[in-house]
């Protein structure tokens, strides 16, 4: 692995946020100036070929990307502020098998989104 493929590598691992290419590059070239947006996008598609990244549309129209994840989570997205809140729930992980068992199925994977706005008034528990 080339050095700036190792710096855009440590930016992902990096990232709290789930960044687009143009915040993997901005990010990268505060660590390394000769990095160019071309060997970004090469090397995240690279990493997502591999199965090191994985690749999510939020409906903002960029891709955005985080390490493919050890344990499943689903996203919640802010539209405000485009915060991506990352959540497990057993609750919908059961009734997601329960409905692919109705409709005659076994479920082997799924991505689940869910877009909200804040309620007016509320704060969000992270602020509480």
């Amino acid at each position: 692995m080339t050095e700036q493929r190792r710096v855009i590598a440590r930016v992902l691992s990096d990232s709290a946020d789930h960044p687009d290419v143009e915040q993997v590059y901005r990010r990268a070239t505060e660590i390394d100036p000769r990095i160019s947006i071309a060997t970004v996008y090469r090397t995240v598609r690279l990493f997502e070929e591999a199965n090191i990244l994985a690749r999510h549309d939020f409906g903002d129209g960029r891709a955005r990307y985080e390490e493919m994840p050890s344990a499943h989570h689903d996203h919640l997205i802010d539209l405000q502020s485009g915060r991506v809140v990352e959540f497990r729930n057993e609750e919908i992980e059961k009734l997601q098998e329960i409905i692919a068992d109705k409709l005659g199925y076994e479920l082997v994977g799924h991505r689940l989104e869910l877009y909200a706005v804040p309620r007016r008034g509320k704060q969000r528990p992270d602020e509480v």
